[in-house]
């Protein structure tokens, strides 16, 4: 019986109906059991319910072990994503595949550069470029998936799984998906704030930079329309007034009648927002100006750059760290508070001065706030944490000023490098000009205050 199933609401359904409707005999030797000569078995119910309770038991003790050796900084994964191998000394350890950690880096340069998954599986099919299952046969290494016809060809899927593997930046990321129950096959997604993270693990393929960048240009996905790819700025322009994302817009009957348009505004709310309306030539050569004027200040006047950002990005830290503690004080104190309401709860309805069905609708509702203070406390001590690594963002933020210190075009691989998002106002009219106010939000360092620039200077 146990070899049969261990759920025991499915075994009894098919020894007492399905099989008895189908005319089967099921016979199990060993339990004693004969659908025929005994129908009506009283003790094999409850046999069923122990193979399920062992079951289990043997779920949770395997649970336990993946627990522990996940949390002592070891891959649980079966097989090394591809571009890794697993080290002949200490299966453990993984080492790089140098051919096939190409292969990976050309997937994340190309999608630096504004290819989408669908063009990069293209480009790796023509160029002849082995897929995981393909390159693992011809060398030998284990692998889950057989070999069947197609599968030369580089599917989109195989694209994304790769440019989101953070393990690729040298780090071991553990418990990312879970299951609901011992009993079903589905795994499903952690939130990335749930996974357990140890650095530096094996050697990296790819840098952390150029990770985040991908993970970015990601969140914000570019389709191409009727009429061509999109601009490289899609999804990056956002409205000041109501927050929302911008819109790219094009008109075919006027060439370059490209222009960003707020979506509120386009979706006919016009009584919320208002159009904000920029050309994509205009913005395109705001950011390209801004950008060199920085690069330009930072390469010459390298000291002073680095002191005024360690100040302001001081001074932002402070001030969130702050409102941070005050709100987490605040919430401790309630989450607290609503301790001693729920044990209150329960004394009443144990004396009996409240129903079972009141006590339950109140203490769901005081539970359910306790538990989203508690993800709001733990979520603002990350943010803590994050706020106190601000001086390597700096300094990451200048290696990406001396990476790119002489680019002549704003490519998608140097916008979406330097770029967090580009805030755009609405038009003023001033003495008969109008005049647009454009807030650049550059990754790392947040909005670079104007004052750094001096007027007179000149550059390339």
């Amino acid at each position: 019986m146990s070899r049969f199933g261990r759920d025991h609401i499915l075994v009894d359904y098919y020894t007492k109906y399905y099989l008895a409707e189908a005319d089967v005999r099921f016979i199990a030797i060993y339990d004693q059991v004969d659908s025929e000569t005994n129908p009506d078995d009283d003790i094999t119910p409850f046999k069923n319910i122990l193979n399920e309770m062992y079951a289990k038991d043997c779920s949770k003790k395997i649970k336990a072990v993946f627990k522990a050796k996940g949390n002592s900084g070891k891959h649980l994964g079966t097989f090394p994503p591809f571009g890794y191998v697993k080290s002949a000394e200490d299966k453990n350890q993984w080492i790089i595949d140098y051919e096939a950690a190409e292969i990976v880096k050309v997937a994340f340069k190309l999608c630096i550069q504004g290819y989408g998954p669908t063009q990069i599986a293209r480009i790796f099919t023509e160029k002849g470029y082995d897929t995981p299952i393909i390159y693992n046969r011809k060398h030998g290494l284990p692998t889950t998936h057989t070999v069947r016809f197609g599968q030369e060809i580089w599917s989109p899927k195989s694209i994304v799984g790769m440019l989101s593997r953070i393990e690729y930046t040298g780090c071991t990321a553990n418990f990312k998906t879970y299951k609901k129950s011992y009993k079903s096959k589905k795994r499903i997604d952690q939130p990335r704030t749930d996974w357990v993270i140890f650095e530096n693990t094996q050697e990296a393929i790819i840098g952390k930079q150029t990770f985040d960048t991908v993970q970015k240009i990601r969140e914000n996905k570019r389709r191409p329309t009727d009429m061509g790819e999109m601009s490289p700025l899609s999804g990056m322009l956002y409205c000041a007034d109501c927050g929302k994302k911008m819109y790219l817009c094009r008109c075919t009957t006027m060439k370059q009648a490209e222009y960003f348009n707020c979506s509120s505004y386009r979706k006919n709310l016009k009584r919320t927002c208002t159009s904000h309306q920029i050309t994509v030539k205009a913005i395109t050569a705001i950011i390209q100006d801004d950008l060199k004027r920085t690069i330009h200040f930072a390469k010459n006047h390298n000291e002073e750059f680095l002191q005024t950002l360690r100040k302001d990005a001081e001074a932002k830290t402070k001030k969130e760290l702050k409102e941070n503690l005050r709100e987490i004080e605040t919430s401790e104190e309630r989450i607290d508070k609503l301790d001693k309401i729920i044990e209150s709860l329960y004394e009443d309805k144990v004396t009996g001065k409240i129903s079972e069905e009141r006590y339950l609708k109140m203490s769901d509702t005081y539970e359910a706030e306790q538990a989203t203070l508690k993800e709001r406390v733990k979520t603002l001590k990350a943010e803590i944490e994050k706020a106190k690594a601000q001086d390597d963002k700096i300094l990451d933020f200048m290696l990406l000023i001396y990476k790119y210190s002489n680019f002549e075009e704003l490519t998608p691989e140097i916008l979406r490098s330097f770029i967090d998002k580009v805030i755009v106002h609405e038009k003023t009219q001033v003495n008969g000009h109008y005049r647009q106010t454009v807030e650049i939000i550059y990754n790392f360092v947040g909005a670079i205050v104007p004052t750094f620039f001096d007027d007179d200077e000149t550059y390339n």
